[in-house]
């Protein structure tokens, strides 16, 4: 890791007023969450898929809730699961650290869906989740616009052959069956929920620090679903100091930037440790 990289980092985070963290999915795997990262990495992290030949884009379609809910609700159940079970790791800690120090305030944007920055103290309003949150529930129709919590939502999901057991989610309206309120590939049904609200909070405090020194830190966004890595560019690009932590594609091509090709864990340690010596 290199040692004056590490610095620069610190200094940008000490020299800020605002941060802005965006988020893929690779900041939760440190936490113990798997990779999806290719078909391989979605095969060992789900055995039976592999069996059927299916893969995660296939998977993560909209289509098997209505021509078969058993196997989506297999994968999503599973997930649903997985997600209340897991403990953010200590960088979401360093990371709402960093947040609180800054006179004018901190947002997250991120294409995740398990909730974990606010598992772990962020506030759910400083949250901009883009692909929605496996946490709320919406009609597969839809037969309306609304979303609801997820909470009281248990899926019992056979592990030899990742098919849910009946009964599955129903819509709170129709009765019809009930999906995750997530942004899925495909996707024409999507409800945007409490989603859009947030996205739209986050441009406006965008907007409102004008001048003031902006740190973007972008964690674990890959180039094969680039929006995080593209919402990084663009809020960094004004007033802002991007920090790329990324340990395949670090690379920053745009604009002025830090690229350190780390995990998410061990790069947020070692700038904290900067920013206390």
């Amino acid at each position: 890791m290199s040692t004056d990289a590490i610095a620069a980092a610190a200094e940008s985070v000490a020299g800020a007023e605002a941060l802005l963290v965006c988020a893929g999915a690779g900041i939760g795997v440190d936490s113990g969450l798997p990779d999806f990262r290719g078909d391989t990495g979605f095969w060992r992290a789900y055995p039976p898929y592999e069996r059927l030949g299916l893969s995660f884009v296939e998977v993560a379609d909209p289509v098997h809730f209505a021509e078969d809910p058993e196997l989506a609700w297999g994968f999503y159940g599973h997930r649903l699961g997985l997600y209340r079970e897991t403990v953010p790791h200590e960088g979401f800690a360093i990371l709402h650290r960093w947040a609180r120090r800054m006179p004018l305030g901190a947002r997250v944007f991120t294409s995740n869906v398990d909730g974990q920055f606010q598992a772990a103290g962020f506030a759910p309003e400083h949250v901009a989740e883009c692909h929605g949150s496996i946490h709320r529930l919406q009609c597969l129709e839809p037969c309306t616009d609304d979303v609801w919590s997820a909470a009281d939502v248990s899926v019992r999901v056979d592990p030899a052959t990742m098919r849910a057991e009946p009964p599955l989610p129903a819509c709170r309206n129709c009765g019809g069956t009930a999906r995750p309120n997530i942004l899925m590939f495909g996707d024409w049904s999507w409800v945007a929920g409490d989603a859009q609200p947030r996205l739209d909070a986050l441009q406006a405090w965008r907007r409102s620090l004008r001048a003031a020194r902006l740190v973007v830190v972008e964690l674990g966004a890959g180039t094969a679903v680039p929006t995080v890595r593209r919402h990084a560019e663009l809020a960094s690009a004004a007033s802002g100091a991007l920090i790329r932590i990324n340990p395949r594609e670090p690379d920053v091509r745009h604009g002025r930037g830090l690229s350190l090709p780390e995990p998410a864990l061990p790069a947020l340690r070692a700038i904290d440790a900067a920013l206390n010596a």
